[in-house]
């Protein structure tokens, strides 16, 4: 997959939101799902810094067949929908005992990447009068001017057909982006004609947005011409069930997958034979797609029995409860009877009272003198560290502030500057062993989102690495960014923008009597 990462990384990166919803019609959901609803236009935007591709919903409502036993066939046609409204065709089918042979001709299917880049292909489905999906095959792309004919059987009598653009060829929901579907012709087809009942199940359309938790953020393919589709749907497969936690889930078929993957690259890169390449390629696709229904398969099971167990814990806690309360009579029964041995044990649990205010006394002035003592080691340290760098005291700790002009511009290589001061508060620090030392990266905010968030990250990561050099000891170090969050001065002047581009080390450990917090803690 190294070929892959170098070559799918650019500055607008997109992801696919893959989501594990619940099922539909007993079927696991399409990997470009997810459940935002709404109906909109196809003109792409930007939303908080990232490219959206949207497209309205068509074609929910579906005419379906019955193609009952006869002798000979009957024809539909099939028309683009308002996707595609360019494409066409026709489609053959012959009924007999035990199958239903389909022989279609279409004509006009553009890439299906036109849509957006985790779509690589579309898929022929069959419909249900009561809207179960049945993936019927593969429709590659042959262009607009290009004609495709292919030949599939079903065991299914009564259908309706569509084509939908999908990501690989082995789903087992369609899309929502419906290209073509079947009509009735006049006068050449022949059955009983009935309507999908309740619209046809298409799940909503996946849009690009990162997201976290279960789901990983993935890189979108790009197609190259000189390779084959399918090694393409392998790569996006694969991608796709690995983002839904087919690593966790399903580690032995994903393994698999991505065998088949390297082969079937190993094998493009070579230029060796193309049959085996696809070959390879569509055995990922499938053992990918196995792994990702595997991995919802066992995520569902996870949540019902979390909600078992949440549920049986809710019992046992309202029995514990009435047990407590039994036993809490019984337990003041036993105490007013016990009232009158109090009474004579008074004057004795007076005299350990006074023994133990006295202990207590000498226990508070010993830790008096303790807080004084670390008071002094602090203001010690603050004292030292203020002679190399701004050095201030929060409820966080003590808080070393690193100006943006002790980086290179936009940049987070340190200064020559920078360094020399480092190596100062490193040579501080190891005379105070057990401190903890948080890094901290802020920027203002100018520019977008992502920037600010990646260059407060490495600017940490660098001043982090920088004090592990100086044998500052990793276990004490931690590096974050948080971008254009929590600024210290208004960001709408120059000199307040430059105080927020900062890296703050917060200073805290018991030798100083400072417990280590997060950012906006008290």
């Amino acid at each position: 997959m190294n070929r892959m990462n170098l070559t799918h990384r650019s500055a607008g990166v997109l992801a696919i939101a893959l989501t594990a919803s619940a099922l539909l019609y007993a079927q696991e959901p399409n990997p470009t799902s997810q459940p935002a609803p709404g109906n909109t236009n196809s003109a792409p935007e930007m939303r908080d810094g990232i490219l959206v591709y949207k497209v309205t919903v068509v074609g929910r409502d579906l005419t379906a067949i019955n193609y009952f036993h006869r002798s000979g066939s009957t024809k539909v046609g099939f028309q683009g929908t308002d996707l595609l409204s360019q494409a066409k065709g026709e489609a053959k089918i012959d009924s007999r005992q035990g199958r239903t042979s389909v022989d279609i001709d279409i004509r006009g299917l553009s890439p299906a990447n036109g849509f957006g880049p985790e779509y690589l292909t579309y898929v022929l489905w069959a419909i249900t009068p009561e809207g179960r999906p049945v993936n019927l095959g593969e429709v590659l792309p042959g262009g607009s001017k290009e004609g495709i004919h292919m030949t599939v059987t079903t065991n299914l009598q009564s259908f309706g057909m569509i084509v939908t653009a999908e990501p690989y060829f082995a789903v087992t929901m369609p899309s929502d982006i419906v290209v073509m579907q079947n009509v009735v012709i006049d006068d050449k087809t022949t059955g009983v004609i009935e309507q999908v009942n309740a619209h046809y199940s298409l799940l909503p359309r996946g849009a690009y947005a990162e997201t976290a938790g279960r789901h990983t953020v993935l890189h979108p393919i790009t197609r190259k011409e000189r390779s084959p589709l399918e090694l393409y749907e392998a790569e996006n497969a694969v991608q796709i069930a690995e983002a839904a936690g087919a690593g966790k889930y399903a580690g032995d078929t994903l393994a698999t997958a991505k065998v088949a993957l390297k082969n079937a690259e190993d094998l493009d890169l070579h230029k060796s034979n193309a049959k085996e390449t696809v070959t390879f390629a569509r055995e990922a696709v499938q053992s990918s797609e196995d792994a990702r229904i595997i991995t919802i398969r066992k995520i569902k099971a996870e949540d019902d029995a979390a909600q078992l167990k949440a549920k049986n814990d809710a019992e046992l806690s309202a029995q514990q409860s009435q047990l407590n309360a039994q036993q809490s009579q019984l337990e003041a029964d036993k105490q007013a009877a016990k009232r009158a041995e109090a009474d004579a044990a008074a004057a004795a649990a007076e005299a350990k009272a006074q023994q133990a205010k006295q202990a207590q006394q000498a226990a508070e002035a010993s830790a008096q003198q303790a807080s004084q003592q670390t008071q002094q080691m602090r203001e010690k340290l603050r004292a030292q560290l203020n002679a190399v760098l701004q050095t201030s005291e929060s409820a966080r700790g003590l808080i070393v502030n690193m100006s943006d002009v002790l980086f290179d511009t936009a940049k987070y290589t340190l200064k020559p500057e920078a360094r020399e001061k480092l190596a100062k508060v490193s040579g501080i620090l190891l005379a105070y062993p057990g401190l903890k030392l948080q890094v901290e990266g802020y920027t203002d905010n100018i520019g977008g989102d992502d920037y600010n968030q990646k260059l407060s990250e490495q600017r940490a990561g660098s001043v982090k690495d920088y004090l592990e050099s100086q044998s500052v000891k990793d276990a004490n170090i931690t590096a974050a960014g948080y971008g254009k969050g929590d600024p210290i001065a208004d960001n709408s002047s120059s000199a307040g923008r430059a105080q927020n581009r900062r890296v703050q080390l917060v200073v805290s450990g018991d030798a100083i009597g400072i417990q280590e917090t997060n950012p906006g803690a008290q």
